[in-house]
């Protein structure tokens, strides 16, 4: 098992920065990907970035130049730097992990329970 505890949520306006912490624990494997997704009232959750334990990013188009994620892996944490913040960024935060275990190529997926960032004036 796997556990994410998320931090970093608040209130903030737009153009301010938020930094989200994730910090992972429990039975994590070399093979990993870390990520944080995002969900809107009455919008299905999307993909923010990604980062693979080897230091790989990916974005949305809608977040690049304006987000950074990076990871400590001594420490299983998972940052996500948000600048430049615009209304339309409020959401539900979630952390992710994906882990694949030995030699299968099934995936397992772990949530945190999500952090409420909200850009408002």
């Amino acid at each position: 098992q796997v556990q994410l505890v998320e931090s970093g949520g608040g209130l903030v306006q737009p153009g301010g920065a938020l930094r989200l912490s994730c910090a992972a624990s429990g039975s994590i494997f070399a093979n990993n990907v870390m990520g944080w997704y995002r969900q809107a009232p009455g919008k299905q959750r999307e993909l923010v970035a990604t980062i693979t334990s080897g230091g790989r990013t990916n974005y949305a188009d809608s977040v690049k130049g304006r987000f950074t994620i990076s990871r400590d892996n001594a420490e299983n944490t998972v940052y996500l730097q948000m600048n430049s913040l615009k209304p339309e960024d409020t959401a539900v935060y979630y952390c992710n992990c994906k882990v694949w275990r030995g030699w299968s190529p099934t995936a397992y997926d772990y949530w945190g329970q999500g952090t409420q960032v909200t850009v408002s004036s």
